[in-house]
C-alpha cells in the first residue's frame, strides 16, 4: 500500500511531447516523395531498353542527376524516420532501442553517402 496519489504514479509516462517533429517529417517526405517517385518511375520505364552508355549519359544531365540526388535523400531519410518509429515502439530496453537507433541512422547515412557518390561518379 502507498500514499502517493494516482496521478503522481502516472506522472512522466503519458505522451513526453516529443515525436510531432518526426511525425511531421514523415509527411513532408511523403508529399516530396510523390512526385520524385512518380518522375523516377517514368524515367525508369522510359529507358528500359536502353544500354549503359545511353543510360550513363541520361545519368549525366544535371537536371537529371540533381533529381536523383533529391529522390534517393528524400526517400532514405523517409524509410529512416519509419525504422525509428518502428524500433521506439518495439524494442523495449533503453541500450538496446538507443543501439538500434544508432545503428539504423549510420546505415543510412552510409547509404545515402554512397548513392550520392555513386550518382556524382556516372554523372562527372
Amino acid at each position: 500500500m502507498t500514499l502517493r496519489h494516482p496521478l503522481e504514479k502516472a506522472s512522466g509516462l503519458g505522451s513526453s511531447g516529443e515525436g510531432s517533429r518526426d511525425w511531421w517529417l514523415q509527411r513532408v517526405t511523403a508529399l516530396v516523395l510523390i512526385p520524385l517517385t512518380s518522375w523516377f518511375l517514368f524515367s525508369i520505364l522510359d529507358h528500359l531498353g536502353n544500354n549503359h552508355r545511353e543510360v550513363q549519359e541520361w545519368i549525366a544531365y544535371p537536371p537529371v542527376s540533381i533529381a536523383l540526388i533529391l529522390y534517393l535523400g528524400f526517400m532514405l531519410f523517409h524509410a529512416q524516420l519509419g525504422l525509428q518509429v518502428v524500433i521506439e515502439d518495439y524494442v523495449h530496453s533503453s541500450a538496446g532501442r538507443l543501439t538500434c537507433l544508432l545503428l539504423s541512422r549510420s546505415i543510412f547515412l552510409v547509404a545515402g553517402l554512397v548513392a550520392i557518390y555513386s550518382v556524382l561518379s556516372v554523372a562527372v
